[in-house]
């Protein structure tokens, strides 16, 4: 039986909606980590299910380094307005204009490098579950790296 406690766990660990996370950890029969990587399957399918859909809004985000000597401009893309403006769209774009400045990405390609949060998990990964928790196609146009 899958109690309240571990279905807010899972959602505070992944940040998938309450219904999902009961589902997972229904199918895992309660085991956390199965439910996680229950959840992570179902988040790759779903990002490969939304990738053909249009991306017409989207923001561009900026960072600077401490020092000012490395700085980033990132254009990532969603599929509509609304998605655009939301604190988690905007976190993601922060998270890889981060990882841009820490790896340069003419070295490896930025989609394949391994998360720098987490060496666990690739950049495409961490796309394709934010993807999955905001439910609509995600998509890095172009980024820019300045580095003195």
């Amino acid at each position: 039986m899958v109690t309240i406690n571990q279905i807010k766990q899972l959602r505070q660990e992944t940040g998938v909606s309450i219904v999902e996370c009961k589902k997972a950890l229904a199918e895992a029969k309660g085991d956390l980590v199965m439910a996680k990587e229950i959840l992570k399957k179902w988040g790759r399918d779903f990002a490969s299910k939304r990738a053909q859909k249009e991306v017409k809004e989207g923001i561009v985000e900026s960072y600077i380094h401490q020092g000012k000597r490395i700085g980033v401009m990132i254009e990532l893309h969603c599929e509509t307005d609304f998605v655009a403006s939301c604190d988690e769209f905007k976190k993601l774009a922060h998270e890889l204009c981060l990882q841009i400045a820490a790896i340069s990405p003419e070295e490896t390609p930025l989609l394949s490098q391994s998360w720098i949060r987490d060496e666990t998990k690739t950049v495409k990964d961490l796309v394709d579950e934010y993807v999955a928790k905001i439910g609509e196609n995600i998509v890095v146009k172009r980024f820019v790296r300045y580095e003195i």
